[in-house]
């Protein structure tokens, strides 16, 4: 499987996922940081994929929904953004009712 069909499938299989520069516990970036405690904040679970620990996935993410910059947030299969625009969300509340829409139950 190549890097973009992992991704479609990360993308597919999890509700709520960041592409990230190191890991939740351990962010490597301060815009990977923020993102992390936006996520926290809303009390969402979510996956993540540490960008740096697959090259494949780090070189092609980019690629897959035309976004050059990390980390990268999706929800429901779809980029919501990278930190910008996730605290952006977050401030105005909206970020929490995308995360809460994106884990009940179908």
């Amino acid at each position: 499987m190549d890097a973009l069909e992992r991704i479609k499938q990360q993308v597919t299989q999890n509700p709520i996922i960041v592409y990230m520069k190191g890991t939740p516990d351990f962010p490597q970036c301060g815009f990977s940081s923020r993102v992390v405690k936006a996520l926290n904040a809303c009390g969402a679970e979510y996956a993540y994929v540490n960008i740096y620990e697959d090259e494949e996935v780090y070189r092609a993410l980019p690629k897959y929904a035309n976004w050059p910059t990390f980390p990268q947030l999706y929800v429901k299969g779809e980029l919501v953004g990278g930190c910008d625009i996730t605290l952006d969300l977050y401030q105005s509340g909206e970020l929490q009712k995308m995360l809460k829409e994106a884990t009940v139950a179908v």
